[in-house]
């Protein structure tokens, strides 16, 4: 099994997590805005994931860029650029005082998450599978030249 193949097995794996994240933080923003939650709470929750969630955003942009996968990498360079834009203006935390008046801002945002992981997910899926096939289909007619 190539490196290509096994970085597509960890982005997928990957994918998979922070799909599972983007739906947590749209379950808990739902919370906070039924009044499930208080604004502190949600605040500490979800901070604790905010810079995982964007250093692993950036390994996966890192390894598909330094492998050469240039299709993947730019699938990536959105979310990465919109992640790394929102360090720079230090807006990547949840502010507790002003979250109930940027909640449907984060929530749009979350659900493009959902949607850009989920999209991720079985490009990934569908790359993994390409690369295992067509190393199998070299390594047959490898075999049979001889």
């Amino acid at each position: 099994m190539s490196f290509t193949a096994i970085a597509y097995i960890i982005a997928l794996i990957m994918a998979g997590v922070l799909l599972f994240g983007a739906v947590y933080f749209v379950i808990m923003l739902t919370d906070l805005e039924c009044d499930y939650i208080n604004p502190i709470d949600l605040a500490n929750n979800l901070n604790t994931y905010v810079m995982p969630e964007m250093a692993a955003q950036l390994v996966l942009f890192v390894v598909f860029l330094l492998m050469g996968e240039w299709t993947t990498m730019l699938l990536n360079l959105p979310l990465t650029a919109w992640n790394g834009a929102k360090v720079v203006n230090n807006r990547q935390f949840y502010d507790a005082t002003e979250v109930f008046r940027t909640l449907s801002r984060h929530k749009r945002e979350n659900f493009v998450k959902v949607g850009f992981y989920l999209l991720c997910f079985f490009y990934y899926l569908y790359s993994m599978i390409m690369t295992l096939v067509n190393e199998s289909t070299a390594d047959y007619h490898a075999t049979s030249a001889h």
